[in-house]
């Protein structure tokens, strides 16, 4: 008797597992089939659909209208970055402009100050020249040295466009003369010209970077 109720209990045991088993089947068929469903319709929003005509032919006239404005953009995007890069080639070309130009002039403001310092030297040369019996009496050899050495000096700061001004007889102008002192005169021809030159102007290019100082004949 007892075998007979365990053997009915493992048939109800079997049977309520199958049971289980199928509806975990149908359950999981249901699961797989909505997830296909989902994929199916994410994959058709991402597809165009294009436009039939009533043959059941794509449309011509809608695709060339999509390949025109598919061109348009591309044309429009093309303009965008050659502008670009013409912006960026003009901002470059300023640039280098820019620098050269910075660079002259630092270059000329180096100069003029160089020069500015070496004017000392040419004045005390030339005061030393200008006391001619004092000159001539300095021996020869050392004397023909210092003048070649002037000269070489001189050379080189004239090829740096550095010019002197003020020489005796010369009209004075207040723009590139100072005049330290008055000479009466009573001679017509000599009224407001140069009597007498103490330091020499000079100019770089255009630029004076130092005015003459004269003694000036006027009139009594």
């Amino acid at each position: 008797m007892n075998d007979k109720n365990e053997n009915e209990d493992e048939i109800i045991n079997n049977t309520d597992q199958g049971a289980k088993s199928e509806e975990d089947v149908r359950s999981q068929q249901t699961k797989d089939a909505k997830h296909t469903e989902t994929e199916e319709a994410t994959e058709t929003d991402d597809v165009e659909f294009e436009e039939l005509d009533e043959d059941g032919e794509v449309s011509a006239k809608n695709t060339i209208k999509k390949l025109r404005e598919k061109l348009k953009k591309a044309e429009g995007e093309k303009r965008e970055y050659l502008l670009g890069w013409q912006r960026s080639q003009a901002d470059y070309a300023n640039l280098k402009k820019e620098t050269e130009s910075r660079r002259s002039a630092d270059i000329k403001l180096a100069n003029k100050r160089l020069i500015e310092d070496i004017l000392p030297v040419l004045d005390a040369y030339t005061m030393a020249r200008g006391n001619t019996v004092a000159w001539e009496k300095v021996e020869s050899n050392w004397r023909i040295g210092i003048e070649y050495i002037f000269n070489q000096l001189n050379s080189v700061l004239e090829n740096n466009n550095l010019k002197s001004f003020g020489n005796i007889g010369e009209k004075f102008d207040p723009s590139l003369h100072e005049s330290i002192e008055i000479i009466k005169t009573d001679d017509d021809k000599k009224n407001d010209t140069i009597e007498s030159v103490m330091t020499k102007g000079y100019k770089l290019g255009d630029s004076i970077l130092r005015p003459a100082k004269v003694k000036v004949y006027h009139l009594d």
